[in-house]
């Protein structure tokens, strides 16, 4: 597994090793003890998936503490810009955001610590998203930041005049409207 660090400290995006050959591929999607060495001991205790059409941002959420989640996610079909925005207050780099683009054809994973809000936009025709949480979901914990606050900078890569979004995550507020506690 190669390790690629991001502009923002935490965030690390995995590249597993691919054998292909004429049958197809083999790669090993996870495994504590690379994940340990690699990025440090999380004891993941929920796995998640979904499943979205083009078009469809999810997001930007996070778990107020004390029930903050880290994640492992993965596209595992179709394509998916994924977005970890640091929302930790007194960070060098609050507000800012690393984007990354996951794929069924380069398996790459995007691990997001504790203090970081989420979301991804689907680019290709379906995606099939898969993710890892450290932290059981607490819907009272619940909480959220707008996908079109212009502040943060994120180019979801499809206009969001068309971009489909539940009920929820259409009410989300501006970062700076939101209520942090990181």
């Amino acid at each position: 597994m190669n390790v690629v660090e991001t502009e923002i400290e935490g965030i690390v995006i995995l590249q597993p090793r691919v054998f292909a050959d004429s049958r197809g591929y083999f790669f090993e999607s996870y495994s504590q003890r690379d994940f340990d060495t690699a990025v440090g001991p999380v004891r993941f205790v929920q796995d998640n998936e979904s499943c979205s059409v083009r078009g469809v941002v999810r997001g930007l959420h996070y778990q107020r503490p004390p029930f903050a989640q880290s994640k492992l996610v993965r596209c595992v079909r179709g394509a998916v810009l994924d977005v970890a925005v640091d929302i930790r207050r007194g960070s060098p780099t609050f507000g800012r955001h690393v984007a990354v683009e996951l794929t069924e054809e380069n398996h790459w994973q995007l691990f997001i610590p504790k203090g970081f809000a989420h979301g991804f936009a689907v680019l290709s025709e379906r995606a099939v998203f898969q993710y890892k949480c450290d932290e059981f979901y607490h819907p009272e914990a619940e909480a959220g930041i707008s996908i079109s606050d212009q502040s943060l900078g994120i180019d979801w890569r499809i206009p969001l005049s068309e971009a489909i979004l539940s009920e929820k995550d259409r009410l989300f507020k501006p970062l700076a409207e939101c209520e942090i506690d990181f």
